[in-house]
């Protein structure tokens, strides 16, 4: 009879891997392996950021544009790195962006180490990161298909296994990171960045991929490449919601991490640790919500998720702005990174399944600006209506545009996305 729990669980646990179809392709396992490291020391390094620039400034509104200056050149390249995703080798080129986004972390080690570490230093690596991010992330996100030899069935779930890997380095990273900033200071946070991208850098060196030889070949003036995609999006009305409904959510999302350490210091009265548990909340809702859709759901059940996540996030982020206690706020917290992480992974799925090959990294190079691309001016606009007002009503009013966006594109969202992929 004790060994018939024993047997229950690991019926269970085999019965969840033959489900994760993804994870039968060696390239896809060392992918996560690199990746999930690597997004560890991502918000390792991007709360560091965060704090020191708080520390040294204690002005929301130059924290807000630390976070602007990472995220605006997603918004103004990504579309152009869209166009070489579909042109380049993306193996070769995410090995040498990789080593790029490393150095970029070990000069920022390195100046705090030394102490003459400043704003403007932050300021301006944050630049080069979201350069470097800008050409990453199209390509990136449009690699996922090589990685598992262009199978579409294994599509969904590889999309739902990542997002479930970069929620656990988000539920992990940021604790480790107020650990980290507590006891040995930022520099170490960023270093231990540096680290685990040389990591990820390896474990692409280990892929072997088979390269699609019609789209490394393919050449071509990149602004008319540009506008075939930007048309491409154009003519299919749903995917134009989809996208437009994605870059609101991101846009007001933003505020979260903005201004999280204006609530962990000034209206929760914490420090680094507080600024740890309300980012681990968040990372504890998204990877739920992951885990949820790593088992494949229907097309129109993930129509109604991405409706129903965006009323959730604008929701949240009302109620955790009004809200005093450090329980209610990590709930709320856990329910707004649940929506955020639901709306954009069942958002990708539903773009990359009916997406044409040949369109694939301008498409996503677009999302990424949707996702990513928009974060900058969320972070600005809430940074400054903080700096103005304060940070309670500036939380307040993104959740409310949140809520107004899903409701002007919500029906958009629902309809049968058959026409996409023509």
């Amino acid at each position: 009879m004790s060994e018939q729990p024993y047997k229950r669980i690991k019926y269970f646990f085999q019965r969840y891997y033959l489900q994760q179809r993804a994870l039968f392709y060696r390239n896809y396992r060392l992918f996560l392996v690199g990746q999930s490291l690597s997004n560890i020391g991502s918000w390792i390094q991007r709360m560091a950021m965060i704090w020191l620039a708080y520390t040294l400034t204690k002005s929301p509104l130059l924290v807000g544009l630390v976070g602007f200056c990472e995220q605006i050149p997603i918004f103004v390249i990504a579309p152009f790195a869209g166009v070489f995703a579909d042109r380049w080798d993306k193996h070769k080129a995410l090995v040498r962006i990789e080593s790029m986004a490393m150095v970029q972390a070990a000069v920022l080690g390195v100046l705090t180490f030394a102490g003459v570490v400043h704003i403007v230093h932050i300021i301006i690596l944050s630049l080069c990161l979201g350069v470097i991010n800008a050409f990453e992330m199209p390509i990136r996100q449009s690699f996922v298909v090589e990685m598992i030899d262009r199978d579409k069935n294994a599509l969904s779930n590889a999309i739902a296994v990542n997002s479930t890997v970069f929620n656990m380095s988000r539920l992990i990273g940021p604790s480790i990171a107020g650990i980290m900033i507590n006891a040995v200071g930022e520099g170490w946070c960023f270093m231990a960045n540096a680290l685990s991208y040389a990591i990820v850098t390896v474990s692409l060196l280990m892929m072997r991929i088979k390269l699609p030889q019609e789209i490394v070949e393919r050449k071509g003036k990149v602004f008319q490449q540009l506008k075939e995609g930007v048309q491409y999006i154009g003519a299919h009305k749903i995917m134009r919601s989809l996208l437009l409904l994605l870059a609101v959510v991101s846009f007001c999302n933003a505020s979260l991490r903005t201004l999280a350490p204006v609530f962990a210091q000034d209206i929760l009265h914490g420090n680094a640790n507080t600024l740890g548990w309300l980012l681990s909340a968040a990372g504890v809702g998204a990877i739920t919500g992951a885990l949820f859709l790593t088992k494949r759901k229907k097309s129109s059940i993930l129509r109604r998720i991405v409706s129903f996540t965006g009323f959730l996030l604008g929701g949240a982020m009302g109620a955790f702005a009004f809200s005093r206690s450090l329980p209610l706020s990590l709930v709320f917290m856990g329910f707004a990174g649940l929506a955020q992480m639901m709306h954009t992974a069942c958002t990708n799925t539903l773009l990359q399944e009916h997406v044409a090959d040949d369109k694939r990294g301008r498409v996503m190079s677009f999302y990424t600006v949707c996702l990513q691309g928009t974060m900058p001016f969320g972070s600005l606009a809430s940074g400054s209506i903080a700096q103005y007002t304060s940070g309670v009503w500036s939380m307040a009013a993104m959740g409310a545009i949140c809520i107004v966006a899903t409701l002007i594109f919500r029906d958009h969202g629902q309809k049968k996305p058959n026409a996409i992929a023509g």
